[in-house]
């Protein structure tokens, strides 16, 4: 949780807003990618990559 305290921290100092969706977007495929990889959803989502 530090981590993500320094990070809002960091955009809210330096106002490097558009940091904020390439955040995002990198965390959902993080997560569509840990979720994809153990389980039957796994085929459709190596086909979008």
């Amino acid at each position: 949780m530090d981590f993500l305290k320094d990070l809002w921290h960091f955009l809210m100092e330096r106002k490097k807003w558009w940091l904020l969706p390439v955040i995002i977007v990198l965390l959902l495929v993080g997560i569509l990618l840990v979720i994809g990889g153990g389980s039957a959803v796994a085929p459709f989502v190596y086909t979008l990559f």
